[in-house]
C-alpha cells in the first residue's frame, strides 16, 4: 500500500513538473509574441502586425473609442505616423487556460503630422490560443497623466 502511495505521489510530481515546464515554455512564447509585435508596430510592418491578431480583434483606446483590426492596422500604417522604439514596464503574464492576460506599461514617444507626441500609458492584451496558435484578441489602453 505505501508504495503505490508512494508510486501517485511520483506520478503526481512529474505531472506538475511536466505543466511548469509547459506553462514556462507558453510564457516565453507570448513574451516573445508580444515584443515581436511591437517591434512590427514601431517599424509599420503590416503582415506581422496582423498575423497575430484575431480576425475578431479589438482595441479600447484611451479615450474610449473602440477600433477593429481593420481600422487599428490602418491608422498605424498612415505615414503622417512615426513611431519611436519603446519599452514596456511592469511587464506581467496571467495564464488561464487558452486565455492569457499580458500588461504591462509604455512610455512611447514619436510624431503626427510633424509634431512630437509622449504618451506613457497602462495596457493590457487578451490572448486567446485558438487551434494551438496564440492571437491578441483585444486591447485595452488607459493614459497615466504626466
Amino acid at each position: 500500500m505505501k508504495r503505490r502511495v508512494v508510486m501517485a505521489g511520483l506520478c503526481c510530481l512529474g505531472w506538475v513538473a511536466h505543466a511548469a515546464t509547459d506553462e514556462n515554455a507558453v510564457r516565453a512564447q507570448l513574451k516573445a509574441q508580444a515584443e515581436a509585435w511591437d517591434q512590427a508596430i514601431v517599424r509599420k510592418d503590416r503582415a506581422a502586425i496582423e498575423a497575430n491578431m484575431a480576425e475578431d480583434f479589438r482595441q479600447i483606446d484611451g479615450a474610449g473609442h473602440v477600433e477593429t483590426k481593420q481600422s487599428f492596422v490602418d491608422d498605424l500604417m498612415t505615414p503622417a505616423l512615426r513611431i519611436e522604439p519603446y519599452a514596456v514596464e511592469d511587464f506581467e503574464i496571467r495564464l488561464y487556460g487558452d486565455t492569457a492576460l499580458l500588461s504591462g506599461r509604455t512610455r512611447m514617444s514619436g510624431s503626427f503630422e510633424g509634431k512630437p507626441f509622449k504618451t506613457h500609458y497602462r495596457y493590457i492584451d487578451i490572448y486567446v490560443r485558438r487551434d494551438g496558435v496564440w492571437k491578441i484578441v483585444s486591447v485595452q489602453i488607459s493614459k497615466i497623466p504626466e
